[in-house]
């Protein structure tokens, strides 16, 4: 089993952090190999900003994703820049509220509604973690407890249970 997966938005929306929460679950909890990489660009916030990550149950010979098997697309810019990167028949998953879904062909689309979800949680911060939980939901690469595991480890306490909330929100969209 190899599973790529490139989740992308813009720089702010934590795209990263949820690549790195990610793997990192993929690891240690989960008992895979992994390999996480990502790219934005110089600007802190508001430019485009992807995070590719490969889940495998052998070893990872070339660590980029050639094409995704899963696209999580937190922002039309990032949808229109990486869509080409995906699968065809792979899933997407979108937050309509933020992306053209209607525009997106030759995929299976996931309606996600993030930043909603994430703003009814009262942290809006909290978007990526939503995508995150539907991802692994959907995803089924491992159980959503090794995210809970992996969160707790690299946010601490003090942020733990609306991200834990947020990914399980997220879980229950799908």
């Amino acid at each position: 089993m190899r599973t790529e997966i490139r989740i992308a938005g813009t720089g702010g929306m934590g795209v990263v952090l949820a690549g790195v929460i990610l793997g990192h679950a993929a690891v240690v909890y989960g008992g895979l190999d992994a390999v996480q990489s990502q790219s934005y660009g110089a600007e802190a916030r508001g430019t485009s900003a992807d995070s590719e990550v490969i889940i495998s149950d052998e070893p990872i010979k070339y660590p980029k994703v050639r094409q995704s098997d899963y696209f999580v697309a937190m922002s039309q810019k990032a949808l229109d820049m990486y869509l080409k990167g995906a699968r065809k028949g792979s899933v997407v998953i979108a937050d309509p509220d933020l992306v053209k879904i209607e525009d997106i062909h030759g995929y299976e689309v996931v309606k996600v509604p993030a930043m909603k979800t994430a703003d009814e949680l009262g942290q809006r911060m909290v978007s990526n973690m939503v995508m995150l939980g539907a991802l692994i939901q959907k995803s089924g690469v491992f159980p959503l407890e090794a995210i809970e595991k992996a969160i707790a480890e690299i946010l601490g306490s003090k942020v733990l249970q609306v991200n834990i909330d947020a990914i399980h929100a997220g879980a229950k969209l799908v």
